[in-house]
């Protein structure tokens, strides 16, 4: 899996980032025509977590294969992989069904392994150029609290910090408003909250897009 990938500043148009869509790609649609989303000039960037849980998850694919969206993976998108490379009767799969999976295992095989093959390709991080700074988007947290150390150190503690990168919420949970040095944002999701939560400079944007009374976010990069 690749650490961060890299964006060059959008010229031509604005950028955004949208929270856990967790298969509610219908909901997506209206909010990206809502905000006048251009495809030819805008870019959508995903804070993983893009498949279980809603109706929709298949459709990720019709999304992840336009030119302008992109993604990290999220906790849902490893424990995709995990269950098809483990196999049906893993206990990979059994957790991933109980966590809103079952849309993947009345698949053929080859089509899930086809699934699986797109989101290993995805960065467990993205960064972006912008005006005011480099913008970071990872799912759940930075590990270390430092951006150029998460990626100078990548190599010798992958598995650590990939678990942190899309299973923690340890900043969070304690109200750390500690800034991630490196960044002038970081856009993360993967635990739902009411309203956007900003503690330092991480914005957390999922809002439960997949759950009764929740909401879809998108926020402007800037």
């Amino acid at each position: 899996m690749e650490c961060v990938k890299h964006f060059d500043k959008n010229t031509t148009g604005r950028d955004f980032c949208v929270g856990d869509v967790h298969g509610c790609f219908t909901v997506l649609q209206k909010e990206l025509d809502n905000i006048n989303f251009d495809p030819l000039v805008d870019r959508l960037f995903f804070v993983g977590d893009l498949v279980d849980r809603g109706p929709e998850s298949e459709e990720f694919w019709d999304y992840l294969r336009q030119p302008w969206a992109h993604s990290v993976r999220g906790n849902h998108e490893d424990l995709v992989i995990n269950s098809v490379r483990k196999g049906d009767e893993s206990h990979e799969s059994a957790v991933h069904y109980m966590n809103g999976g079952e849309w993947l295992y009345g698949l053929p095989t080859v089509e899930q392994q086809c699934y699986a093959c797109v989101l290993e390709e995805l960065p467990l991080a993205i960064e972006i150029d912008t005006d005011d700074g480099l913008v970071g988007i990872i799912h759940a947290e930075c590990p270390l609290g430092d951006w150029n150390l998460f990626k100078s150190m990548y190599e010798c503690n992958k598995d650590r910090f990939e678990a942190v990168a899309m299973w923690a919420r340890t900043k969070i949970e304690h109200k750390d408003d500690s800034v991630v040095v490196g960044l002038h944002k970081l856009y993360v999701g993967h635990t739902p909250c009411t309203d956007v939560v900003v503690l330092g400079n991480v914005y957390y944007i999922d809002q439960g897009a997949c759950f009764r009374g929740g909401k879809l976010t998108i926020k402007q990069i800037n």
